[in-house]
């Protein structure tokens, strides 16, 4: 089964790679946004290319979410000054990593019960 855009509650990433992840037996190929309403296609393929645009629902739940992990493909990729500031400005963290790590963390802060969000650009 591929997800194209909604599974209706976050769930921890089962594997990724590829170009896609997998998930609560379910795979998608491309990014995904992994939000507590639930996961979404993301149409995000590069780090380079990110804007607060590009975070419009993820900046829907805001409410729900404490911080987010930035999954930024194989290697880690600093988010730009202006999307800094764009996160500070809604007060939520974002913490960039490759999407490797960022898939790891998450699972785990999910496990905690943690106000977490993913944001993860898929590799190949």
């Amino acid at each position: 089964m591929t997800v194209t855009g909604f599974y209706p509650s976050p769930a921890p990433i089962e594997a990724y790679g590829d170009g896609g992840f997998r998930f609560a037996g379910m795979s998608h190929r491309g990014s995904l946004l992994v939000l507590p309403s639930g996961i979404y296609a993301w149409d995000v393929t590069a780090a380079g290319a990110l804007t607060m645009a590009s975070f419009e629902r993820l900046i829907v739940d805001r409410a729900q979410i404490e911080f987010v992990l930035l999954g930024t493909g194989l290697t880690q990729v600093f988010p730009s000054l202006t999307l800094c500031l764009g996160f500070e400005a809604l007060d939520i963290g974002l913490e960039a990593m490759s999407t490797g790590a960022a898939a790891r963390t998450f699972n785990v802060l999910l496990a905690e019960g943690r106000k977490v969000a993913a944001a993860l650009i898929a590799v190949a």
